[in-house]
């Protein structure tokens, strides 16, 4: 074949396949873009991601390890002078204070035996040369601003500080657990129910968690919930993007369910304020997973998903149900042109697998899963630190998801009115260049540096947002829920990690920072590697969305043996654009 010939059979397929990917938006064009039918499903959808924002980011308070010390056991007679003695004093790692230490104190026998001859700490005693020892008795816990956590419960403090970390990093675990079997079971078996289902089993779990009878139990449960929960957000996030139009989906893929997140987010401190109990806490926060009861009445399947399974009928009977909704009088065949293309695709079982099944599909993966990991490093990191930040941390906790409502809002502007790839590229650069300022700030300065983390944490949340619904975007019907929560699995390893960049904070204030600020800011750089899907329609198939403009934008001498029989039958049988 000759150049011309080449480039000439590549340019009338990639119109050809573009026709395609916007029949199914032609074909139900007529229902408009705003109806009754839509108003219902934007809302609806965005309501399921509110519990995303208050259940994952609770164990900020459910957590939180309050000032404590050795307990020295009432039954010990001690004089006042020697109970006030009794924990020797250390130097702070990030402030150089002496602070009365944490996990020892001085040993009871010799304490006690100069409490009993009436020795003076510090003037009969030199209280260097006493020995310590461990906290034999337990701890006491400072109760000014928690009745409990899990940390003062099952005494995850010392020795045994490591659980606590590790106890979000469980719940993230939980998270790539659901973010690989929601994308599997919804692509096989509908968005619906996968949806209902895992609001349902969410707040089952969520209320089991109340009861956990040790640290064990409740990171069990937790891993439940963290499944169950990022497995309703993907689903909602698809199945708004493949019901809505052109531009309500732009507004929902972005401010929508990031706004109803930013909403959960916020209400969280208030009721923590309110509810200082742990598992009261819990307990209030998953009830009002109760009222997504009605959803399987309210919320249709998505009629793309239908029809990239070859059910054509039951697709144009949600149209119609869609139409009435609407008062609009639907024509007597919306999907007849498509039927045969669409059943013929969908007839092909898809799996996550195909995420690597050519060249560009493998490049924009591998490219979107470390963009995402980072982010979630990022966003986790700076939202699970808010209870280590100078001041109130129930303020600084709601101030953290307030600077998210401008996020979104921002990322709704980005996406409607600019390119995809610097949208992302700059919020990422931005987000990682006022993390790694934060270093360069004297430490006197604390209102300086906490204003810095909410900028970068400001940036960070609008390249999230972005990131959403530029990959549900790039992706095909066949593949998107699949890609959605490839995607979402992947950057689990970055959510995973997160609590452990705060917990760098013991060994050095602005380590955690330098990290997250560097591997953002080259997330960013990277993000210009992918291609560009602005003004492009949404793909239904793979074949679509092989033919996306980007850095692996393929010659015409790179045609595959694939793609030349795919000429070779579309010549024989073109689609007319």
């Amino acid at each position: 074949m000759s150049l011309q010939q080449s480039s000439s059979t590549r340019a009338w397929r990639v119109k050809a396949t573009t026709s395609n990917m916007s029949d199914v938006e032609d074909a139900t064009a007529f229902l408009g873009e705003w109806g009754r039918f839509q108003q219902q499903v934007f809302l609806l959808l965005c309501l399921t991601v509110i519990p995303n924002g208050f259940t994952g980011l609770s164990i900020v308070f459910i957590a939180d390890t309050p000032p404590h010390r050795c307990l020295i056991p009432a039954h010990v007679n001690l004089t006042a002078a020697w109970r006030n003695s009794s924990i020797p004093l250390e130097e702070e790692s990030h402030s150089g204070a002496l602070v009365p230490s944490k996990c020892s104190r001085y040993k009871l026998e010799d304490v006690q035996s100069f409490s009993d001859r009436g020795l003076l700490p510090g003037v009969d005693v030199n209280l260097s040369y006493v020995a310590t020892e461990h906290c034999l008795d337990g701890w006491e816990y400072d109760r000014s601003v928690y009745i409990s956590t899990i940390t003062t419960e099952w005494d995850l403090v010392c020795d045994d500080r490591w659980k606590n970390p590790l106890t979000s990093s469980l719940y993230f675990c939980g998270v790539l657990t659901g973010s690989f079997i929601s994308g599997q079971f919804s692509d096989r078996y509908g968005r619906k129910i996968v949806l209902c289902v895992t609001v349902a089993l969410q707040t089952v779990f969520a209320v089991i968690q109340v009861f956990a009878s040790s640290w064990a139990v409740f990171c069990a449960i937790y891993f439940l919930v963290g499944m169950a929960l990022i497995s309703t957000y993907v689903t909602a996030f698809v199945l708004g993007t493949e019901i809505l139009g052109p531009r309500v989906r732009t507004i929902y893929s972005t401010a929508g369910v990031s706004l109803f997140f930013a909403g959960g987010y916020m209400l969280m401190p208030v009721v923590a304020f309110f509810v200082r109990d742990w598992r009261m806490l819990r307990l209030g926060l998953a009830l009002p997973g109760i009222l997504y009861v009605p959803l399987w009445w309210y919320i249709p399947e998505s009629p793309r998903w239908l029809l990239s399974q070859g059910r054509v009928e039951e697709a144009e009977a949600v149209i119609r149900a869609a139409a009435k909704r609407n008062n609009i009088e639907p024509p007597s065949v919306i999907f007849g042109s498509l039927k045969k293309e669409l059943q013929s695709e969908g007839r092909r079982a898809h799996n996550i697998c195909d995420l690597l099944g050519s060249r560009n599909i493998r490049w924009i993966s591998v490219t979107l899963w470390l963009v995402w990991n980072t982010l979630t490093i990022a966003y986790f990191a700076l939202s699970l630190n808010t209870a280590n930040l100078h001041g109130n941390a129930y303020f600084n906790c709601f101030l953290s998801a307030v600077v998210e409502i401008p996020a979104y809002f921002l990322s709704w502007v980005m996406f409607r009115w600019c390119s995809r790839r610097l949208s992302l590229f700059s919020t990422l650069f931005m987000g990682g260049v006022f993390l790694l300022f934060i270093q360069l700030v004297p430490t006197n300065l604390i209102y300086v540096s906490i204003s810095l983390e909410m900028m970068g944490k400001f940036a960070v949340t609008t390249a999230f947002a972005l990131a959403y619904a530029y990959t549900a975007e790039v992706y095909p019907t066949v593949l998107r829920n699949s890609a959605v929560g490839a995607c979402s699995m992947a950057s689990r390893i970055g959510s995973i990690t997160a609590p452990y960049f705060i917990y760098l904070r013991s060994y050095s204030i602005s380590l955690p920072y330098i990290l997250m600020g560097s591997l953002t800011a080259l997330s960013g750089l990277l993000s210009l590697l992918l291609p560009e899907s602005y003004g492009m329609p949404l793909p239904d198939t793979i074949t679509h969305m092989q033919h996306f403009p980007g850095c692996c934008k393929k010659t015409p001498y790179t045609l595959t043996h694939r793609e030349e029989k795919e000429n070779k039958a579309e010549r024989k049988s073109p689609v007319l654009p």
